[in-house]
C-alpha cells in the first residue's frame, strides 16, 4: 500500500510539472533603492511637505484607492499620466504624458520597476503619486527625453484593468 501511495504521488508530481503552463510568469521586482536614493526623495518631500508611503526605497501617495479590478504584474492597464523629473527640491520639467481622451495602455510587466510594485495597490478608478529613484526606474541609462540616474515623479489614474 506504501509503495502504491509514493508511486502515485510521484506520478501526480511528475505528471502536473508537464502539464502545458500558460499565462503569465512574471515575478515582482526585488530590486530596493539605495539609503543615499531613499534619502534624496525623503528630502525632496520634507521640503515640499508631502507625506509618502514607502516601498523598497521609492515613495507614493494613493490620493483615491478606486473601488474596480486591482492590476497585477499580469494584467494590461489602462492609465491617464504625467511624469516630471525631479530636481533637487522641485519638480523639473515634465519629460512625458499621456495623450487627452487617449489613455496609455501597456501590461505591468513592461514598465518601470516603480510602477510594477505599487500600481497593484491601487484598483481602477485610482490615483496614485509615484516617487521613483533611478534604480527603480530607468537606472543608469538615458531614456528619450529622462537623463540617466533620474529622479522621476509620476502622476496615474489607473482607468482600466485587464
Amino acid at each position: 500500500m506504501k509503495k502504491w501511495f509514493f508511486v502515485s504521488a510521484f506520478i501526480a508530481l511528475v505528471s502536473s510539472g508537464c502539464k502545458k503552463d500558460e499565462g503569465c510568469k512574471s515575478v515582482a521586482p526585488t530590486t530596493i533603492a539605495s539609503a543615499s536614493e531613499s534619502a534624496y526623495l525623503q528630502n525632496y518631500l520634507t521640503t515640499n511637505n508631502i507625506t509618502a508611503s514607502q516601498k523598497n526605497g521609492m515613495f507614493y501617495v494613493i490620493s483615491s484607492q478606486g473601488t474596480d479590478a486591482s492590476p497585477n504584474l499580469c494584467s494590461t492597464i489602462s492609465v491617464d499620466y504625467v511624469g516630471k523629473l525631479i530636481n533637487g527640491t522641485s519638480d523639473g520639467a515634465q519629460f512625458d504624458a499621456s495623450q487627452p481622451n487617449n489613455p496609455f495602455v501597456s501590461s505591468l510587466n513592461n514598465l518601470i520597476s516603480g510602477w510594477q510594485l505599487v500600481l497593484p495597490l491601487v484598483k481602477a478608478g485610482g490615483t496614485v503619486t509615484l516617487y521613483i529613484p533611478p534604480s527603480l526606474g530607468y537606472g543608469s541609462q538615458a531614456s528619450g527625453p529622462i537623463p540617466a540616474n533620474s529622479y522621476l515623479k509620476f502622476l496615474i489614474t489607473v482607468k482600466s484593468v485587464n
